[in-house]
């Protein structure tokens, strides 16, 4: 019997195909890697806040996409520590 996997799960699987990575998964770890480039992928309703970019940072995360955007104060984080932000597949600016 084949396994279901979570929503979650096969948004970042896309994801880490689409942005040409390997998908790593998994509590702690980054949710894809490209080269020495590691990413994490939301699946939420709701926009990412900068809590999130914060744990990224922690964990060396250089790249987030999230399917419904970021908060300003997530921007705004971003881009003071260098974080590219992917959103309905265009880099926010």
């Amino acid at each position: 019997m084949k396994s279901k996997q979570s929503k979650g799960i096969k948004y970042e699987k896309s994801q880490a195909k689409k942005h040409r990575g390997k998908h790593i998964g998994g509590p702690g770890k980054e949710d894809y890697k490209r080269g020495k480039t590691k990413a994490e992928v939301k699946d939420w309703n709701r926009p990412v806040h900068s809590g999130v970019i914060k744990k990224a940072i922690k964990k060396g995360v250089k790249e987030v996409v999230s399917k419904s955007g970021f908060t300003k104060q997530a921007i705004e984080l971003a881009k003071k520590k260098g974080i590219k932000l992917i959103t309905r597949g265009k880099e926010v600016k």
